[in-house]
């Protein structure tokens, strides 16, 4: 049964003030959806947010801007792997968060994490793109962080832990939030090597490309996809307590939540999330 809280911010009246976690998504969608955003979302805290992923353009300051996430509001963004709907949003928020150091206006450092192959992408984008000045930041307020597998780092007073999913496509990084039995693990199919991370989660956000009934259509198997069913079978088979499903295609955006409920409840007896770009999820304490 669908029973979990899942808000949009502007219309539950909720505040990001009240010492709670909360997962904000920002997108929902793949690489080539046009009725939606990417997949990427915001762990937030009172005023504290935790990026992950920043899309494939500058939409990305304008989704910001509805949340009400200030860019003063981010110390800490991840970048799972160089796909460009992952990536390129990426240089526009530091486009921004240097301009607001230059400025004084941001006063903490600005913490990227990422693996050594991504962090070496992104910094060549910026220095083909970005304004030599912003570029001089890098080492000194904009400090990435190569992560190697198992690396631990202290995020929204959170001990937050990285792994190599072990991508078929091309190197790419989750974590686990091991104090709330949180669970990401990218934009491919959890591997059965990690099911032992997944094995009984308070929180699993996993990737779902297309319903297992239009698997023809959208072909997501030749994709390293998943479908809404196969998902669902594997979380009900480890146990997890709530599954958010993401990174979908947007054939039928304004029917996606009320079909990928209705096929993944046939499957998956915890709570099952679909939300839309701009939602809300309270990690339930």
């Amino acid at each position: 049964m669908h029973t979990g809280v899942q808000m949009k911010i502007k219309e539950c009246g909720f505040t990001m003030t009240d010492n709670n976690l909360y997962v904000t998504m920002l997108g929902t969608g793949h690489a080539t959806v046009t009725k939606c955003y990417n997949t990427c979302f915001v762990l937030r805290e009172n005023d504290q947010c935790f990026l992950v992923d920043a899309g494939g353009g500058n939409q990305i300051l304008r989704i910001l801007e509805e949340q009400g996430i200030g860019l003063t509001q981010i110390h800490d963004m991840f970048i799972t792997h160089a796909h460009s709907d992952h990536i390129l949003g990426a240089v526009w928020v530091i486009r921004m968060i240097g301009q607001q150091m230059l400025q004084e206006k941001y006063k903490e450092n600005f913490k990227i994490y990422a693996s050594k192959e991504v962090a070496e992408h992104l910094q060549t984008i910026c220095r083909i793109v970005l304004m030599p000045k912003i570029i001089r930041l890098f080492g000194n307020k904009i400090i990435f962080i190569e992560l190697q597998d198992g690396d631990s780092h202290t995020i929204l007073h959170r001990n937050i832990t990285f792994f190599d999913i072990q991508s078929t496509k091309l190197e790419q990084y989750g974590f686990e939030i091991k104090e709330e039995r949180i669970l990401f693990c990218g934009d491919e199919p959890l591997k059965k090597k990690f099911y032992d991370k997944a094995m009984g989660c308070r929180y699993l956000l996993h990737e779902a490309f297309c319903l297992y009934s239009e698997r023809e259509k959208f072909k997501p198997y030749e994709k390293h996809h998943s479908t809404v069913k196969d998902v669902c079978e594997m979380a009900e088979e480890n146990k997890v307590k709530n599954l958010v499903l993401m990174h979908t295609e947007d054939s039928h955006i304004e029917e996606r939540k009320k079909r990928y409920l209705e096929e993944g409840e046939q499957f998956f007896f915890g709570n099952l999330l679909v939300p839309d770009d701009g939602e809300s999820i309270l990690i339930e304490k």
